[in-house]
């Protein structure tokens, strides 16, 4: 039992610190991709900033980051799930593809919402061309945020329901980190708000559970803590009754 035990350790810790990774990465980006003129900007706010430059510079980098998170979370997402696969219990398929599906429309979504937010100021950095009108810049930054808040924390609710549904089956999460982790998903699915508060909720639960997945990983290797794993039974030798002869 001690291989099962020693894989269950390293698919628990690869799962965690991919996912500190990617929380990291995360708010470090919307830190910086936030320097930009919020939508509400008048336009002297949007002219002054990307004139400067320095703030421009400053999106630029966060817009770099953001693929470095999502490569984080899509090893987070494909080491949760196989440590999840591992472990015995009911299997059911939906939840399966529903994990990795809003886990990948997720990234895709903040991906290009970072990409329309950051596009002028990766205009003002890489080009000497005249800057478009602020009405250009606000028109993107609404795409960039309809991208993200109302799809892509969506697809983050989604995940947040699958991961936990799949990870409570197995007897992987706590209870109280169940209950957190559906009243998150739910704030996540309701919410019509554009304040970048709200994506640090699933980074905040990303943490959580890595520190879970953490403990699980450094938990002590006796046999009351082995992983439990899928055995097949064997088969028994059919009985042969063998007919003895009494007659002398």
């Amino acid at each position: 039992m001690e291989e099962p035990a020693r894989e269950h350790r390293a698919g628990a810790r690869m799962s965690a610190l991919s996912g500190f990774a990617f929380a990291v990465l995360l708010v470090v980006a919307l830190v910086l991709v936030r320097q930009g003129p919020g939508l509400g900007a008048p336009d002297s706010t949007y002219a002054r900033f990307y004139a400067d430059g320095h703030g421009s510079v400053l999106v630029t980098a966060g817009v770099y980051i953001v693929p470095f998170a999502g490569i984080g979370f899509l090893w987070h997402v494909s080491a949760t799930r196989t440590l999840i696969d591992e472990l015995p219990g009911p299997r059911s398929e939906v939840p399966r593809w529903l994990q990795v599906t809003s886990g990948v429309v997720f990234v895709c979504m903040v991906f290009a919402g970072s990409a329309a937010v950051g596009a002028v100021a990766l205009l003002t950095v890489f080009s000497s061309t005249p800057l478009p009108p602020p009405d250009v810049a606000r028109a993107l930054g609404s795409a960039g945020y309809g991208l993200v808040f109302v799809f892509g924390v969506r697809a983050a609710g989604m995940y947040i329901i699958a991961t936990t549904r799949l990870a409570r089956t197995r007897e992987l999460l706590p209870r109280w980190l169940a209950v957190v982790s559906y009243l998150a998903a739910a704030f996540l699915l309701v919410s019509t708000t554009f304040h970048p508060a709200i994506l640090l909720v699933f980074p905040g639960w990303v943490v959580l559970l890595s520190v879970v997945l953490l403990l699980e990983a450094r938990r002590p290797t006796t046999p009351g803590h082995l992983p439990r794993v899928h055995t097949v039974p064997t088969p028994l030798a059919p009985e042969v009754h063998h007919d003895h002869d009494d007659r002398a």
